[in-house]
This record gives C-alpha cells, sequence and structure tokens, in this order.
C-alpha cells in the first residue's frame, strides 16, 4: 500500500515536509508519519515508491534503540499501541512514530566515510572535502583515512548547500558546532560497525539535531536508505560508483537521462520504482536480521 499523502483524524498537521508529515499531539509529543514520497536532488518526485515509508519508520526505530546508549533521542515509540488512536490503522501504524518535540538546529549533519557524491565531486575540483584537505591521488568511492564531518545547510526548498566546519561554528557557536561534530561521527562509528557485521558499506550519512530539554537529542531519520549510501562490500571496487541499497539507483537513472536536477522531476519507469522499492527493503532486511514480510509487528 502507498501512501503519498497522509491525514490523521483529530491531530493538527504542522508541517509537511519532502517526505515526511508531522502532527501535533501535546505540547511535548509529535506524531512523525513516513509517506512512500521520493526525493532525489531535493526535488520531490510524483511516484511514490511503494513500502518506502514504512522501511523509514521500521529502519529509523531500529537505529534509535541502537544509538540510544550515545545520548538523547527524541524517538518515543513505533508501537501501534503506544500511538494515538487515530494512527493504529494498518496503513499509519506501520510509517508512523512517536517523538519528543524538539527545537530543530538547522544543519546538515553529515559523516563521510568514503568518497563519493557530491564529496567527490569537490574532490576532484579541489582537492578537499568540506574543507577538510585530503591526500592527492584517491579515487571514486576510496576509503578515506578517517570518517570525516562535513556539515550542510538544511533546506526546506531547493539545494541543501556544504559548509565548512568553521561556518558551521559561525552559525551554531564553536561549543555547539564541536557537540554536532562528536555526537556525528560516534553514530557513524555504530552504523558502521553494524553495516559491516552484515556485508555492507556505510560510505556517509546525515543527522539531524535539536534540542529538547536543554539537552543535545538526534531527530528525524537515522542511518535509512533515504540519509545514508549503503554498499554492498562483495561488490565494492574503488574508481566507481558501487552498487548500493539506496537512492542511488535513482540518482544514477535521472542523471543519465540529463535531467537538469531543477523541478519537475522526470517520470520514472517501472522497473526504476520496483528495484527501488528492492533496495530500501533489502537494506532493512541485511540491517536489521529481520524478513520483511514479518516487519507487521512493532519495528
Amino acid at each position: 500500500m502507498t501512501m503519498v499523502r497522509s491525514s490523521v483524524e483529530g491531530l493538527e498537521l504542522i508541517h509537511r515536509g519532502k517526505v515526511r508529515e508531522t502532527y501535533l499531539v501535546d505540547v511535548e509529543r509529535l506524531l512523525l508519519v513516513a509517506t512512500d514520497r521520493l526525493s532525489a536532488f531535493d526535488v520531490v518526485f510524483d511516484q511514490p515508491i511503494p513500502d518506502k515509508g514504512a522501511v523509514l519508520t521500521r529502519l529509523s526505530a531500529w537505529w534509535f534503540d541502537l544509538l540510544d546508549p550515545l545520548g538523547p533521542t527524541h524517538f518515543i515509540s513505533s508501537d501501534p499501541g503506544e500511538l494515538p488512536e487515530a494512527a493504529r490503522t494498518p496503513e499509519l501504524a506501520g510509517r508512523s512514530m512517536l517523538v519528543r518535540r524538539a527545537t530543530r538546529i538547522d544543519a546538515e549533519c553529515v559523516v563521510r566515510g568514503y568518497l563519493a557524491g557530491s564529496g567527490w565531486a569537490e574532490y576532484r575540483r579541489d582537492g578537499t572535502v568540506g574543507g577538510h584537505r585530503l591526500p592527492a591521488g584517491l579515487r571514486e568511492a576510496d576509503r578515506l583515512p578517517e570518517p570525516i564531518f562535513t556539515p550542510s545547510t538544511k533546506a526546506e526548498v531547493g539545494h541543501d548547500e556544504n559548509i565548512t566546519r568553521d561556518v558551521l561554528a559561525e552559525m551554531v557557536g564553536s561549543d555547539l558546532a564541536r557537540k554536532l561534530e562528536e555526537r556525528s561521527l560516534a553514530a557513524y562509528g555504530v552504523g558502521a560497525a553494524r553495516a559491516e557485521a552484515t556485508g555492507l558499506i556505510l560510505a556517509d550519512t546525515k543527522f539531524e539535531f535539536g534540542w529538547i530539554g536543554g539537552e543535545l537529542a538526534l531527530i528525524d531519520e537515522v542511518l535509512t536508505p533515504d540519509s545514508s549510501r549503503f554498499w554492498d562490500a562483495a561488490q565494492y571496487r574503488p574508481g566507481s560508483s558501487p552498487p548500493s541499497y539506496d537512492k542511488q539507483y535513482v540518482r544514477d537513472f535521472v542523471a543519465a537521462s540529463g535531467w537538469n536536477k531543477e523541478p519537475p522531476a522526470p517520470t520514472l519507469p517501472p522497473v526504476v520504482i520496483a528495484g527501488t522499492r528492492e533496495r530500501y527493503v533489502t537494506a532493512y532486511e541485511r540491517l536489521t536480521g529481520r524478513r520483511w514480510k514479518d516487519a507487521g509487528a512493532p519495528a
């Protein structure tokens, strides 16, 4: 069952993002509903990807439990029995999570362990990634000497922009910038270790943070195919973009079509829609060790 837009009776819709819709439960709690909308190059496509929202929700919930020892998060529960009654329908329950309300910090906290995407483009141009000077002679998809923190702006409409750590410190203060980097690198480390244990490579990912009761908390989604690059370790070969279990499959298709990465998005053929769903479900199954057909239980 696909969902392009959600509706929760009795709850106020307070935000509609590129993928998620946010409802007010009370002064301290929100309901996040992940739709099946797909965003690539910061443009939302008209065609949904079946099961995508449920994968994002269930996988994020699984990661939030694993990352809990690193510090506060906004996650409360994805158990249908703990959601507002109007969100306990089969369609909503699988893609909804109850979270604590946070004041978001307007920055994307990106961590890169490998050279890919916009980082690879910057390296070819300047020999740097997000202000980090890297060794000469690296190839696309090469593993970096160590994971690096490369933040970006958070754009509601249009493209996010990569910034340096110094620019982030100017935006949010040097102390907070340092804490964001430390938490992001620690979370990446947990994610990379789990991915490696399942035969995957976590090439890069992005996190978001906010303030809850004066504490810095991890929010939004974590370590999903929407926010990360997951490569198959068995097929990994530096020098090209490796096969992946994320939306790089869509990015490669639309880039090859000649699309200028501006609205409107091109139409995706059925084979690309089905292939994207398969990659998302595979990422869920390999990372969690759970079969997707058994995922009707709370994540």
